[in-house]
């Protein structure tokens, strides 16, 4: 799990628009990962939507900002347009980004 100031392990991951999305493609740049657990769930589109909304401002600040999910690339891309999302979404099925920011554990409710 990364701490505060620990840099962000490579990665290049495929996105709802058909390209890649690597680290190296980043540097220098200011993003946002979010990571959620999966596509149209209640939580996770009120996320996305809420993030789409701001979307905007953060472009003005210079800031990008990606989903990370481990569903497929065709099923971002029903869930973008099903919810008119703004923002890329990146599939990491094999949770290998996940797991080396931290970002995924075994469920811990219901």
């Amino acid at each position: 799990m990364l701490a505060v100031g620990d840099a962000v392990p490579p990665f290049s991951l495929p996105s709802d628009s058909g390209k890649t999305v690597s680290l190296s493609d980043l540097a220098g740049k200011r993003f946002v990962l979010f990571f959620y657990p999966k596509d149209s769930t209640p939580g996770c589109t009120r996320e996305a939507i809420g993030f789409s909304e701001v979307k905007a401002q953060l472009d003005a600040l210079g800031v990008k900002i990606f989903g990370v999910s481990r569903d497929s690339v065709p099923s971002h891309c029903s869930f973008r347009d099903k919810y008119k999302l703004t923002i890329p979404l990146l599939s990491d099925p094999t949770l290998g980004l996940h797991k080396s920011m931290g970002a995924w554990g075994e469920k811990v409710m219901y």
